[in-house]
């Protein structure tokens, strides 16, 4: 499986899969909302309007992501997110 060296490093109490799952995707919305922010700072006309859309989008979807994480009782530790993006699976 494609999240074995996660698995290794991180221990959950239940549903391995499901919570390493829900990490990964809060780390990439996360690196999904700086991207959007960083657009906007150089978007000019029409974009402008884009990236404030893209930004909002995204920032809902991290919050309901971290509000469900938190439901899970899943707590992940800087070192553990370091651990995660640094490996080598795609996100």
């Amino acid at each position: 499986m494609i999240y074995e060296n996660i698995r290794k490093n991180i221990s959950f109490k239940k549903n391995d899969n499901d919570n390493i799952n829900l990490i990964s995707c809060i780390l990439k919305t996360r690196e999904d909302l700086i991207t959007a922010n960083n657009n906007y700072e150089f978007a000019d006309g029409e974009l402008i309007d884009y990236y404030l859309y893209q930004i909002k989008a995204t920032q809902s979807k991290y919050n309901y992501l971290l509000k469900k994480a938190k439901k899970n009782g899943v707590l992940v530790t800087m070192l553990d997110q370091l651990e995660i993006k640094n490996s080598d699976i795609a996100i």
